[in-house]
């Protein structure tokens, strides 16, 4: 598979349905940019994405005690790589991804302006481009490019308002307003509603990921 050598490539081709092969290989790929650095898990097969050494990632695999079909997400290796890069990681993610729906407005959604709100601000840490909509309801949506130039979507649903459907709704309304192209989405596995509502919004689970961000200040 050509597209192996890019991180780009490789996101693509998994949006559309192509996985790496499911060989047990790892595969060391360049960052995308400066901002991430990180880890993908695929079945039977990772790919890291550092502007490291490979031979460092790849010796220091080797040197891990875990299955080798896990050691790429293994504590022992997230650890070192930590280490290694100077940058910090906050959880394993889910990676899902969903096809584009057919666009136009979405009721109750109205584009906002607001760069102080908490999930705005974390957004433009991880990401480009950033747009947020708000629901009347009470819930964003947040797009914007993350990872490899990805389409990247995040929601989150007032308090008052859970339990009715909010969150699946948002989620779906995400596919409306890409544009076209495939709209990803990274949730931790232990968040079980954020989970269940993407899948029923008709996001497929595609592999795992865990990100390495730069420290406050890092160059």
């Amino acid at each position: 598979m050509e597209s192996l050598r890019d991180l780009r490539g490789i996101l693509e081709e998994a949006g559309r349905g192509g996985f790496p092969p499911a060989d047990g290989t790892i595969t060391v790929v360049p960052q995308h940019g400066p901002r991430d650095a990180g880890v993908l898990a695929f079945t039977a097969h990772s790919v890291v994405f550092t502007d490291e050494d490979p031979r460092w990632v790849y010796d220091t695999l080797a040197a891990t005690p875990a299955d080798p079909l896990a050691a790429a997400m293994s504590p022992h290796f997230l650890t070192a790589f930590a280490a290694r890069t100077g940058r910090r990681t906050d959880t394993v993610d889910v990676m899902c991804v969903a096809a584009a729906l057919p666009g136009g407005p979405v009721p109750g959604l109205a584009e906002i302006e607001d760069p102080g709100q908490p999930r705005v601000v974390s957004a433009l840490g991880h990401r480009d481009t950033v747009r947020v909509w708000a629901a009347a309801e009470g819930g964003l949506l947040v797009l914007g490019r993350g990872v490899g130039g990805r389409l990247e979507a995040a929601v989150e649903v007032d308090e008052a308002v859970r339990h009715r459907g909010l969150g699946r709704r948002l989620a779906t309304a995400a596919r409306r307003l890409s544009g076209g192209e495939p709209v990803w989405a990274q949730i931790s596995a232990g968040n079980a509603r954020s989970l269940r509502a993407f899948l029923a919004s008709g996001y497929r689970p595609v592999g795992s990921e865990a990100l390495f961000l730069r420290e406050p200040g890092q160059g």
